[in-house]
């Protein structure tokens, strides 16, 4: 649940990355940090905690004029306009503020922010440091930027391509290297990662959330592309290195949305915002007495499954949990019920007929969507409940009903979960 951020256009990067990596903050983190692309090369600034802490490092640095090697704390003297952010856990080795071992020449050349888990991380450590490389971490990402570094030959996009056919795992990375300072390089697979598109400027994020007031437009990663950002320009491939076209939407700005308004916290105010997301929801699929779901979720398609399957994770799981009761009780249909990240791994049984309902409010759950992958190709329908349309689950869906909850920043779900069971009294009433 990191998240990341990465620009390039003719802005200072800097406010931009940090303005970025806090609309993120409801994804969790225990450490920040930024690399800017100066006339110095890469030059990063980290700090463990929140973002004020990072905020913090960042005035010091401003105060004290402080100017140190690429790798460490630093500032730039030249406002820099590309960069990339991260928000992280430590998941792999302890927290990090700076760096406390020598710099190898990997560390000064390449760059990456990465969301995810890099799943063979440990032999591809072993095989770079005996070639010569020098880590600096106990990460996983900085597996990523090694090999990286190892695989560039003046070409940063052919780099990440020959690194993403060694890598196994579910992430989303950027890269940035010294030598192509207005380029960004980015991959995903199985985790979220988007690319925001303004005048002359162009954003990487894990969310549209985090340049939702900046970006016009805002394009999809597939899994597996390779998209290469300039300023306002986006090159998107596939692992052949084949051009791909993708699929733009118009950026909505979440406006007040994104900010606490008179509240303390965000959940105090997304508990008081419940009332008018489940009108907004409610209302988008009752007319009069008539419930309508739209062609993709048609009455046929109701009538005829034999059974429905739910899979969910968290608080989707228990929104779905309420869900298998309401339409066993009243349709007297054989509802299934599991965790998504144990349904893949039962050998479940499945094909035409059974209707799989995937509950996953971000619309990115990878376990979630790895479930639905599994039923669709096995020949079930799959319908997706979410509350972010636009997202991965929505795209590989036979259906979508979508939750008109909002941007939900707290992490314990309040509105969304009680939106995902309005929708699932409708469906259970409607069938």
């Amino acid at each position: 649940m990191c998240g990341i951020v990465g620009y390039v256009g003719n802005r200072p990067a800097r406010e931009l990355l940090i303005e970025g990596l806090q609309r993120l903050e409801y994804r969790g983190y225990d450490s920040a940090g930024i690399t800017l692309a100066g006339p110095a090369g890469l030059e990063s600034t980290r700090a463990v905690g929140n973002l004020s802490h990072l905020r913090s490092a960042v005035s010091a640095q401003d105060a004290a004029g402080e100017r140190v090697g690429a790798g460490c704390h630093a500032t730039v003297e030249a406002p820099a306009t590309s960069g990339i952010g991260h928000t992280r856990w430590a998941t792999h080795g302890s927290v990090t503020e700076r760096n406390t071992h020598p710099h190898s020449d990997d560390a000064d050349r390449v760059h990456v922010v990465v969301n995810g888990i890099i799943e063979n991380y440990v032999s591809l450590r072993a095989r770079l440091q005996a070639d010569g490389s020098v880590f600096s971490s106990e990460t996983d990402a900085e597996v990523v930027a090694h090999l990286v570094a190892a695989e560039y030959d003046g070409d940063l996009a052919a780099a990440v391509t020959a690194t993403l056919d060694q890598l196994q795992g579910h992430f989303a990375f950027v890269a940035l290297h010294r030598d192509e300072p207005d380029v960004l390089v980015g991959s995903r697979r199985e985790c979220p990662l988007v690319i925001g598109l303004g005048d002359d400027e162009a954003f990487f994020a894990s969310s549209t959330a985090a340049f939702a007031s900046e970006a016009r437009k805002v394009r999809y990663l597939e899994d597996g592309e390779i998209a290469i950002v300039r300023a306002g320009d986006v090159e998107v491939r596939d692992a052949a290195g084949e051009i791909v076209a993708g699929r733009e939407a118009e950026v909505t700005d979440l406006g007040p949305q994104a900010e606490k308004g008179p509240f303390e916290t965000f959940m105090l105010k997304e508990i008081h915002e419940q009332g008018a997301a489940l009108e907004e929801t409610i209302g988008a699929y009752v007319n009069g007495p008539t419930i309508d779901f739209g062609g993709d979720l048609d009455d046929d398609l109701l009538l005829r499954a034999r059974r429905i399957i739910m899979v969910g994770c968290g608080t989707s799981y228990h929104a779905a949990l309420v869900g298998r009761y309401a339409i066993e009780q009243w349709c007297r249909v054989p509802v299934e019920l599991d965790v998504a990240s144990e349904f893949r791994y039962r050998n479940p049984v499945l094909g035409p007929g059974d209707l799989v309902i995937g509950m996953t409010q971000s619309g990115e759950t990878a376990d979630t969507l790895a479930a639905m992958r599994l039923a669709r190709s096995q020949g079930a329908h799959v319908v997706v409940v979410t509350n972010v349309p636009g997202s991965q689950a929505t795209r590989e869906c036979d259906a979508a009903l979508l939750t008109r909850a909002g941007l939900e920043v707290g992490v314990a779900a309040t509105k969304t979960f009680v939106c995902q069971v309005a929708l699932m009294y409708l469906l259970a009433l409607r069938i």
